[in-house]
Parts: C-alpha cells; structure tokens; sequence
C-alpha cells in the first residue's frame, strides 16, 4: 500500500468511521458516497460503535503474500451493532472457541510488518471477544 493511499484511508481503519445515509438513516461502511440501501449521496460521517458478533468465520493456513508469518489465523465476518457487515481478522483468541454469535468489540493491531520494500508498519481494526 502507498503512504498516500494509508493517509487517506486512516479514519476509517483506526476509528471504524463510515458514512450515514440522510434518506434513508442506512449506516454504510466502508464509506461509498451512495447509499446501497437506497441510492442517493451518503457524505455525512458516521463513527461505528465498534462493537457487533461473529456472523460467519473461517482459519487461514495459506495466506496471502505480506501475511505468511500470521499463520493460521482466523478471519470473520462481523455484524456491527449499527447494521452493516464487515470483514476483519480475529485477535486475542487464546484458549476461547470461535462461535457464531459470539460478542466482538473492535481494536487497532498491526495488520502487516515492514516487510515490504517501503518498510512502513500498517495498522489497522480487527476484532476480539469481548471481555467480561
């Protein structure tokens, strides 16, 4: 990824920050300036709680070039609180069986190495159980 292009992207990584619909109040992320819900402009800033469950999961034991040395992980797609799915790796599992339904709250991880030939440390949100 380009320094640019992380600039750019931080809110959203860091703060879970998506859009809101105006017409229709569909939460939207990641952001998209429409609204798939009902097709019109969706500019104005929504900052997610965070906080949704596991709606489906899966291990990865072959990944993709940057993240061999992650191996395995496991990789879920959340149902945020507010609506909308989103797709992040899990953290923090030790000894805990990933269920479906299980409560999840997101937090910032670093998400890959300086391994690349810019050398630059890449964070971003992924997602844990929620402690009791």
């Amino acid at each position: 990824m380009d320094i640019p292009r992380h600039w750019r992207l931080r809110k959203q990584r860091y703060g879970l920050v998506g859009e809101v619909c105006e017409h229709c109040n569909a939460k939207v992320f990641p952001p998209r300036d429409v609204c798939p819900s009902c097709g019109e402009e969706a500019k104005t800033l929504y900052t997610f709680s965070g906080k949704g469950e596991i709606y489906s999961y899966t291990t990865v034991y072959d990944a993709p070039a940057g993240f061999e040395e992650n191996t395995p992980y496991t990789v879920a797609m959340i149902k945020l609180e507010e609506g909308p799915l989103v797709t992040a790796q899990l953290t923090d599992l030790e000894n805990k069986q990933v269920e479906i339904g299980m409560p999840v709250e997101m937090v910032t991880r670093l998400l890959r190495s300086a391994t690349d030939e810019r050398g630059m440390l890449v964070y971003g949100y992924k997602f844990r159980p929620v402690m009791h």
